[in-house]
């Protein structure tokens, strides 16, 4: 649509997929640069447009490229602006200053046709742009039916059919468009003969339909990227990062702390007696699977993410919830078999409806404000419903109110950090997620002891995980291996951002 791509003050706008943290990533590089732009042991480093231009166009380039390789689902939506929103108030103005020209001109006498032909010259141009290879027969239909020299003649002699003009147009664009659309081109044809509305919802449709054809051209062509994807965004990491000093400060810390935290693992064990003589120190690959967990367990309070992870927070941010949810719904199912016993286990339909009603109440736990004790009081309640509903109906006596205030008792108690039953959980997590980093080509791993109750969903976050992890291994592996060489070989290795403690605490609830 005119002036639909357009911002004010010119500014040219770049519809870029709706995924989060590209910002993010921006502020957090280049308010690290700048930083250090400003360090006294140099002179202020110089910014100019261009370089800013091209930094900014890199990071969109390779947000745009990761999203394609790593999320099979991944599709640009419509731009659609908040209601209420300055650049939609801005937008709706001058689109309406638009259309209210088109409207005067044609309701004159007799009628101008100069914003019309405009109009119709950049349908044509739309039109001619979505055009595939091969159909050379209907790109000479177009330009032939939609000849602006020829439209102008006509117009100058008052013998433009505008009317019918928009009728071709549909007609073609029922014949480029996807099924999904074809609802789309139907309204279209039973359209007010205003032409005005008309030519409205021409417009509307085809910025639909461009978003179609990207979609449809990401879809074909992610199969072909997945082998030079990887080099691509290896290639645009490093021309983002260039030859500034200490621009991959966080991923240093991150990996100089894990390797701390095998090293004070090692020596414990020999001060304890486990080991007999020296051991060894941490591989390359040990130390990066010790990383890597402690991804799956970042505090983003504390820290940002690495600089090689942060293309993909939303995604670890969405792991680590669903992954305290699961713990804590495991949790409690532990408590209930090992309190009320027998009659309520080996019962699938139970099992499933007390899983289904400890989740929908603790919905939502990752949000700051989210009270956790208050919920698992309403946990407790429920539980104790639902399992005298299960025990009445299979004619076994009720829980008893000192079993049932038992039963809150322990439930209530997993929000304290160091309750048994969830320290166990969080244990037995952590030796599941490091089983399937020391062998990620498996698909299928044992569940440990206790974790039965979601292991369909511990499977589940395990495969999105690890696949990042492997996509995150491949591009970034050679950064990580001059990283890990200076740490382990370099008489003076790189002093770590102390952001992140050496100690980690597993996936916890809170």
């Amino acid at each position: 649509m005119p002036l639909n791509d357009e911002r004010p003050g010119g500014e040219d706008r770049v519809d870029e997929p709706s995924t989060s943290g590209l910002d993010g990533s921006r502020e957090s590089i280049a308010g690290d640069h700048a930083a250090k732009s400003r360090s006294p042991s140099g002179p202020p480093k110089t910014f100019t447009v261009d370089g800013v231009n091209e930094s900014t166009r890199d990071l969109f380039n390779l947000r745009f490229a990761h999203e394609i390789i790593v999320n099979p689902s991944f599709h640009l939506q419509p731009d659609l602006l908040p209601q209420g929103s300055l650049w939609k108030m801005v937008k709706d103005n001058l689109h309406k200053a638009y259309w209210d020209i088109l409207e005067s001109e044609l309701n004159d006498d007799p009628p101008e046709y100069g914003q019309a032909i405009r109009l119709l010259e950049e349908v044509r141009e739309i039109l001619l742009s979505m055009l595939r290879p091969g159909t050379n027969w209907m790109r000479a239909q177009i330009t032939e039916v939609l000849d602006m020299d020829m439209i102008r003649q006509q117009a100058d002699n008052d013998a433009v059919d505008i009317q019918g003009l928009a009728s071709y147009i549909i007609t073609i664009m029922g014949q480029m468009c996807s099924q999904v659309r074809d609802k789309d081109i139907e309204k279209l044809r039973q359209s007010p003969d205003n032409m005005v509305t008309r030519f409205k919802e021409i417009f509307r449709v085809l910025d639909l339909m461009k978003v179609d054809i990207v979609n449809f051209t990401i879809d074909d062509l992610r199969p072909v990227l997945m082998s030079p994807g990887v080099d691509f965004e290896r290639a645009t990491f490093h021309r983002i990062l260039g030859d500034k000093p200490g621009a991959l400060e966080i991923t240093t810390a991150w990996i100089k702390s894990a390797l701390e935290e095998l090293s004070s693992s090692n020596t414990k064990e020999q001060c304890d007696g486990q080991e007999k003589g020296p051991r060894p120190p941490p591989g390359p690959f040990q130390l990066l699977n010790a990383a890597f967990l402690r991804i799956l367990t970042w505090d983003y309070k504390k820290s940002a993410l690495p600089e090689t992870w942060m293309q993909d927070e939303k995604r670890l941010r969405e792991i680590q919830c669903q992954l305290r949810q699961g713990q804590a719904v495991n949790a409690v199912l532990l408590i209930i078999y090992s309190t009320v016993g027998g009659p309520v286990q080996g019962l699938p339909s139970l099992s499933f409806r007390l899983m289904w009603n400890i989740s929908v109440l603790l919905e939502g736990m990752h949000s700051p404000d989210f009270n956790l004790e208050k919920a698992l009081e309403s946990v407790s309640a429920q539980i104790c419903c639902d399992l005298n509903k299960s025990l009445t109906e299979r004619d076994y006596p009720a829980l008893t109110p000192a079993l049932q205030a038992t039963l809150t008792g322990q439930i209530c108690s997993i929000a304290q950090k160091d309750n048994p039953i969830r320290t166990l959980v969080e244990d037995r997590v952590q030796q599941y997620f490091t089983a399937l980093l020391c062998d990620p080509k498996s698909q299928v791993k044992p569940i440990p002891a206790g974790l039965t109750p979601i292991q369909i969903e511990l499977a589940s976050i395990g495969a999105k995980f690890i696949s990042l992890v492997n996509h995150n291994r491949r591009v970034y592996g050679p950064f990580y291996a001059d990283i890990i060489k200076k740490l382990m070989f370099s008489s003076s290795p790189p002093a770590a951002n102390p952001a992140q403690d050496t100690t980690q605490d597993p996936v916890s609830f809170k």
